[in-house]
């Protein structure tokens, strides 16, 4: 069965996390795994524990991450959905990427806290994924939950082409909740005709059976246009495209994001070229 991963260091926002990708999951027909990565010097260089005890301590931490997962579960009533847990020694990129190679993972979901978004999250575990981890991956701001007719808004500049999972991976999310609408949202400053409808008819490609409705953005800022668009479109779900020189990584530099997740977003779905 494929699997949605949600990485957790056991704080508030992991469990909001973990409790909208048990939502998806339903929805999805999906497993839900929880990964804990264990730093390699942690437990070792804590007075509590030395290295004599640091199998007791992995043991401990293992019971924990499985006690986590298991209330996290009764409190949303989806005992229904089936759950596992790894907690594993190493980098939390090295730890996610040794899973995912070896198992069906379908997308990664790792939580934020409102106040910083992802603009506070530079050198971070949620940064870190979105540079090192090629795959999709959502983003679930704190407070948010997830809806099953969520409206899904994909911000383009029709130069980069979605890598074949994540395009499988926006397809089972299309096909699985109610509405299979996605509105699609051009971004680029500088275009002209021909490539917007090739653009257009390579997302038609893809997407078949979606149901898109195609929107252009008439401002010099596309930060600031996504956000205009944002103001006046519901959007539950914003993808966009990891690419080194396109929105992306303007809007992680920039507090645009933070406003934006502060409308109608619940979260941010990162995809690959």
């Amino acid at each position: 069965m494929k699997q949605i991963l949600v990485a957790t260091d056991f704080s508030i926002s992991a469990g909001n996390a973990f409790a909208y990708a048990l939502a998806m999951a339903k929805i999805l027909k999906m497993e839900v795994i929880a990964i804990h990565a264990i730093h390699p010097t942690e437990g070792i260089n804590n007075s509590t524990y030395n290295a004599i005890f640091i199998e007791s301590y992995y043991d401990n931490k293992k019971a924990a991450l499985e006690q986590w997962a298991k209330n996290l579960q009764a409190q949303q009533n989806l005992g229904e959905i089936n759950i596992h847990t790894l907690c594993d020694v190493g980098f939390l990129k090295n730890v996610i990427a040794k899973y995912a190679s070896e198992n069906p993972v379908e997308l990664l979901v790792m939580g934020l806290t409102g106040s910083t978004g992802i603009t506070g999250i530079v050198g971070s575990n949620a940064s870190m994924a979105v540079t090192k981890l090629r795959m999709p991956t959502l983003f679930v701001p704190l407070g948010s939950s997830f809806t099953v007719a969520p409206i899904i808004t994909l911000a383009t500049d029709y130069e980069t082409k979605l890598s074949h999972s994540d395009v499988n991976a926006l397809k089972e999310l299309l096909m699985a909740v109610e509405t299979r609408k996605m509105q699609v949202l051009y971004v680029a400053e500088k275009s002209d005709e021909i490539h917007i409808q090739t653009g257009e008819k390579r997302i038609r490609e893809l997407l078949p059976n979606a149901e898109l409705e195609f929107n252009y953005i008439r401002a010099n800022s596309t930060p600031n246009g996504i956000v205009d668009f944002i103001n006046n479109n519901h959007t539950d779900i914003l993808c966009l495209v990891k690419h080194q020189h396109n929105i992306l990584y303007r809007l992680f530099t920039s507090s645009t994001v933070n406003h934006v997740m502060n409308k109608t977003v619940k979260a941010i779905l990162v995809l690959h070229e």
